[in-house]
């Protein structure tokens, strides 16, 4: 009876491992092909112009015009490590800091908390999918590394529910990361985030708290779904 019982945990365990090893090898290699067009686009930018999106856009009847020039480097869901799942998408411009405008992908009411360096949120009352929803288009990475903001004069800290229309400039692409010594490259990180049902966003860095972008900007932005391709309009 003891040993069909250790037979029996031995038997969960393996099953566990093997789960586990599943998981990380698709972890790992659900978007491997597109992680080496990135970091091949990092070492030379000019070198595919032809992925390359532009700031106030649109993909055919998307309701959210494309907030920035630059390459769609990770998306929805994406994983960097195992148990990581990334809940925006990564928009690289291939310059410098400082030098890339960041324009709102639709209108709704701006609010840039006081301890916010780089990030604004926009509220948007009718979710142009559901409209008897509220869904916050989330921005961040507009401030330099040591955390000099790059958000737009006319909304400082502490801006509260500020209307903006579609394509108002908000800032410029950064690479803060909240440490000075790590850096990030320089890009944009949107999100569109769930409402709370009392009228607050939620945390954006959960992706359960996410919507998948796609149909917002009618661009194949699902990881489970595109699993190899850096997205751009068909």
């Amino acid at each position: 009876m003891a040993a069909m019982h250790k037979k029996m945990i031995l038997l969960v365990v393996l099953a566990g491992i093997a789960l586990a090893g599943i998981y990380l090898y698709f972890s790992s290699h659900r978007s491997s092909t597109r992680t080496a067009q990135v970091f091949n686009f990092f070492r030379d930018p000019a070198s595919r112009p032809e992925l390359m999106m532009t700031a106030g856009s649109k993909c055919g009847a998307a309701p959210f015009i494309f907030p920035t020039n630059g390459l769609i480097g990770f998306i929805w869901d994406d994983s960097f490590r195992p148990g990581h799942r990334h809940a925006g998408i990564d928009i690289f411009a291939g310059t410098d800091v400082g030098i890339t405008p960041i324009v709102a992908a639709y209108p709704g009411y701006l609010t840039r908390q006081a301890d916010w360096k780089s990030t604004v949120i926009i509220r948007v009352p009718q979710d142009p999918l559901e409209p008897s929803r509220q869904i916050w288009v989330y921005y961040t990475h507009m401030a330099d590394a040591q955390g000099n903001p790059l958000i737009s004069e006319e909304f400082p800290a502490g801006t509260y529910e500020v209307f903006v229309d579609a394509g108002t400039v908000l800032g410029l692409q950064g690479n803060y990361s909240g440490d000075p010594a790590n850096p990030v490259g320089v890009h944009l990180h949107i999100s569109v985030v769930e409402d709370d049902g009392f009228g607050n966003f939620k945390n954006e860095l959960d992706i359960n708290n996410t919507y998948d972008p796609s149909p917002y900007f009618n661009l194949p932005l699902n990881a489970y779904q595109n699993t190899d391709t850096i997205p751009t309009c068909q």
